[in-house]
């Protein structure tokens, strides 16, 4: 409805009253002497308001009434039950002006900072201007603001209970909010008491059709038409309408009061939704699990059983996302792609396979369960959601499949650009041609201890924090890297958290890395915020170094034939000039070598991680070092 005035309001009333009057009573609910002959006339308004008698209220009140309130009023003088909690509404002769009756104004002035802003300042003075209706209400105020008008002359409506614990509530205009307080009236009675009789008639059944109907249309790829008509379903309490609605939401990005309603609890679905909600939970629960049933209501002790066994393993990262047929197989696949850092690579593999996938029944719209799976999980994001609900699956056939949203911009030179907290200004990693990367800790781990080992997949933040080393020393410079595939034929081990370079006692561990094959390193503190800036680049080659140089305190040394690409001296010159070359250096490196580190994987996904050998010498005779021993508190 874009016009106000054109609203039809005698329809609309009379439906609301027709559904009101059939609708059973709850248990609780007692109807009076007016209300039962309201049911028998099957009319919850009065009789309509004359013209003369609106141009009295007018008088009355100094202000001409908004348009969608004064047609309402030639319908009917007011009316009962506005919703769930106003039982009266103001017709002619009881809208007054409320001038803060309730103290409402000094309450909310009260909580205002003193730099509110004046819109701020204009909330709190509403309950001194605005035009009161609730006549009886369950402690809850309606007040329409004679300041906050738009073009067509309508006011906005403001609603607020004290119960609610929540701000006031904004209408467009007295039009909507009754519109508004139709879906709540819908709302309270869909949402019955076992026992207690089904609430049915024309709208609900209406309604039910089209969540029918928005399901179909959001796996055929139309995924922004059906959320609007599961939106509008919600609003009037239909079920299923919130828990498909939610399923797409999620897949948006949005966590926020997302719960499957009806659906998280249902067996059929539970294996794909309720992984989501236990690691959205994790997340946010700081190990207080306390919450975990709120929003599991009616499940079973098997299914209550299943949430905390799933909380454990997504706190472990040890869940597993698992999926039926072809698409099932396609996840296997893709978690083998993101295992080894080819995140795009693992969300083609899902994409691709997407229309194979099937429903667990009529109330599912999209795999969701990937979502909460360590490895599978980083790969979502806003654009990729909107390109997986935008392709049709489930055995339908749409528009045009999703787009691929690549994510990592290949090469190196991604890791000269500041990342999300400014953090990254040194880094070091290692590249070996030909080998896989579970090869790598044969090559740069020492054959003793557990520094041979790949750990589970972690995040970087998880990795360092889990995996610290009791005891280092200056000289003691063991590097804990994230491994993972480096583009065609290479691998590569990367530590994004490392000390500043020394060049006196660095040992590249290059040679060592390159037994048999090539390998490449890496180590830049260009834009590094202690220490000097640096840049070391070494290459060897069946064992033996083929060329290297470092770049410090602003002079270069090198040794062996440095092809001219990497010639330093196309890169340094003056000192204060040195973090410039940090990009050209990357670019260049990565075009002689065709090698690629994926950025997505490194900063926000999960890799194998293990321990190097030191990458400095021991100390010489008479050089003092320091022991740095990390105590743990006992449990």
């Amino acid at each position: 409805m874009t016009e106000t005035t054109a609203f039809d309001w005698r329809t609309f009333l009379l439906t609301w009253s027709g559904e009101w009057a059939d609708s059973p009573a709850a248990d609780d609910e007692t109807r009076g002497e007016d209300e039962e002959a309201a049911r028998r006339a099957r009319w919850l308004g009065f009789p309509a308001a004359s013209e003369e008698r609106i141009a009295a209220m007018e008088e009355r009140l100094g202000r001409r009434m908004p348009p969608s309130y004064r047609e309402f009023l030639k319908v009917s003088d007011g009316w009962r039950h506005a919703g769930g909690f106003v039982s009266l509404l103001a017709g002619t002769e009881g809208a007054r002006w409320h001038d803060n009756e309730s103290g409402l104004a000094d309450m909310f002035e009260e909580y205002l900072d003193e730099d509110a802003e004046p819109e701020e300042r204009r909330e709190a003075d509403l309950w001194r201007r605005g035009l009161q209706l609730d006549v009886e209400s369950d402690i809850t105020h309606v007040l329409m603001d004679p300041e906050e008008v738009d073009e067509d002359g309508e006011w906005a409506v403001y609603t607020w209970a004290s119960w609610r614990a929540e701000p006031p509530e904004r209408h467009a205009n007295f039009s909507a909010f009754m519109r508004e307080m139709y879906q709540e009236f819908h709302s309270l009675r869909a949402h019955r008491r076992d026992g207690e009789p089904v609430f049915a008639n024309d709208t609900t059944r209406e309604l039910d059709t089209a969540v029918d109907e928005a399901r179909l249309e959001a796996l055929r790829g139309g995924w922004e038409g059906a959320l609007r008509r599961l939106d509008e379903a919600k609003e009037y309490g239909r079920p299923r309408a919130a828990g498909l609605g939610d399923q797409i939401r999620r897949l948006l990005g949005q966590t926020y009061m997302v719960y499957y309603d009806g659906l998280v609890t249902d067996p059929r679905y539970a294996p794909d939704l309720l992984p989501t909600l236990v690691a959205e939970h994790a997340a946010q629960s700081y190990r207080d699990d306390s919450t975990l049933m709120f929003h599991l209501r009616g499940a079973d002790d098997d299914l209550a059983s299943s949430a905390y066994a799933t909380l454990a393993q997504i706190r472990e990262g040890t869940y597993r996302y698992t999926a039926a047929g072809p698409f099932g197989e396609a996840v296997e696949r893709a978690r083998e792609l993101a295992r080894w850092g080819d995140t795009d690579g693992a969300w083609r593999t899902l994409l691709h396979a997407l229309p194979r996938w099937e429903p667990l029944g009529p109330d599912h719209v999209a795999p969701l369960g990937w979502v909460a799976d360590p490895l599978l999980g980083p790969l979502l994001t806003p654009e990729r959601g909107r390109a997986l609900l935008s392709t049709p699956r489930g055995g339908q056939t749409g528009g045009t499949p999703g787009p691929t949203v690549e994510l990592d911009p290949g090469g190196l030179a991604w890791l000269a650009e500041p990342d999300p907290g400014n953090s990254r200004t040194s880094y070091r990693f290692v590249l070996v041609e030909g080998v896989q990367p579970q090869e790598l800790p044969g090559r740069l781990a020492d054959a003793d201890g557990d520094g041979g080992v790949l750990n589970e997949p972690t995040t970087s933040w998880e990795a360092h924090r889990r995996f610290r080393h009791d005891q280092s020393s200056s000289y003691d410079d063991r590097a804990l890297v994230a491994v993972g595939r480096a583009g065609a034929g290479w691998s590569f081990a990367f530590d994004g958290n490392c000390a500043p370079f020394r060049r006196e006692r660095f040992v590249s561990p290059a040679a060592a890395a390159g037994a048999g094959t090539r390998a490449v390193v890496v180590w830049s503190g260009l834009r590094t915020w202690h220490g000097t800036p640096s840049f070391h680049l070494s290459v060897a080659r069946d064992g033996a170094e083929e060329y290297a140089f470092a770049y410090a305190n602003g002079e270069v040394r090198q040794s062996g034939r440095i092809p001219g690409a990497l010639d330093p001296s196309r890169f340094f010159g003056a000192p204060e000039d040195a973090a410039e070359a940090e990009r050209p250096l990357l670019e260049a490196v990565a075009a002689e070598f065709g090698v690629s580190l994926p950025r997505h994987a490194i900063v926000s996904g999960r890799l194998h991680t293990f321990t190097t050998r030191s990458w400095t010498r021991p100390p010489g005779n008479g050089e003092a070092y320091l022991v740095f021993r990390r105590t743990r508190p006992e449990k």
